[in-house]
């Protein structure tokens, strides 16, 4: 359905154009409409489209490595959504869903060079467009890539990791070491005060069975302890490798298509001068 020029007045980067400019713009755009939880495009889709919302309310949303979907944005009405893909002619790497019943502006690269032929000046709101898109994915690595590790393993502890835990903490304390001490010295003295009357004369065989058994339980309880404490660790590691594997791609990616828009500002800005 073509687009009414006077919806592109609320738009931001069409707020420069004139009503002439719009009317032409108007032309070559389309308005289309989609009932609520209808897909507007989905992950892989290469029609090429980025879309800028005037009515409604849409979810845009990335599957992560545990085929999870991670939602990275809710467009605002003027805000576009699908544009890095777009301007890179690169396939969508979001799915973008209407929430509600919503309106949106089908815009593609011609539609972008026409109006940057017209306003040069539009390229800087076609930066910020895509600034904002890097923004989101850089909060969206940032917030998946530093989970952590405590929070990761508690969801899966049980009762004895529980217990593991808790018995080796407290066996490495003071406390402990204090009152193991207390009970020994006072389990001593009372079968040497007892004398033939004791339950366990020296040399106290039936206290050293006790700790021998002691020893025996607490020994791979603890060891259950380290080992959960090992798993932090190297928990701790792939997340930190996950981050520098993003950061890396992000990267490289946020220069290829600083590139690409540098090469394409200067085209306009020749063929203004000519």
């Amino acid at each position: 359905m073509p687009c009414d020029p006077s919806v592109l007045e609320s738009i931001p980067i069409f707020s420069l154009l004139d009503a002439d400019e719009r009317a032409v713009l108007a032309e070559q755009v389309e308005l289309k409409r989609f009932a609520a939880r209808h897909r507007i495009y989905r992950i892989g889709d290469t029609s090429g489209k980025a879309y800028l919302l005037t009515e409604g309310k849409v979810e845009v949303a990335v599957i992560d490595e545990d085929n999870q979907e991670v939602v990275i944005d809710t467009p605002a009405v003027g805000d576009v959504f699908g544009f890095t893909s777009m301007l890179s002619a690169s396939p969508h790497q979001t799915t973008a869903l209407a929430l509600e019943p919503s309106a949106v502006i089908e815009i593609d690269r011609h539609d972008i060079a026409a109006l940057l032929q017209r306003k040069p000046a539009a390229g800087l709101d076609v930066l910020t467009m895509v600034a904002r898109q890097f923004r989101a994915t850089q909060d969206l690595v940032r917030s998946r890539a530093a989970r952590n590790p405590n929070e990761v393993i508690a969801e899966q502890y049980t009762l004895g990791d529980r217990i593991a835990d808790e018995v080796a903490r407290f066996g490495g304390s003071w406390s402990f070491i204090i009152s193991f001490a207390i009970v020994l010295v006072a389990y001593s003295a009372a079968n040497i005060v007892l004398g033939g009357h004791a339950w366990d004369p020296y040399p106290f065989i039936l206290l050293n069975l006790f700790l021998s058994m002691l020893a025996a339980v607490q020994a791979p309880v603890i060891m259950m302890s380290q080992n959960r404490q090992d798993a932090k660790d190297r928990l701790r590691s792939e997340l930190d490798f996950a981050v520098n594997r993003k950061a890396e791609l992000e990267i490289i990616q946020l220069a290829a298509r600083l590139n690409r828009i540098e090469d394409r500002l200067d085209d306009i800005r020749e063929a203004v001068i000519r």
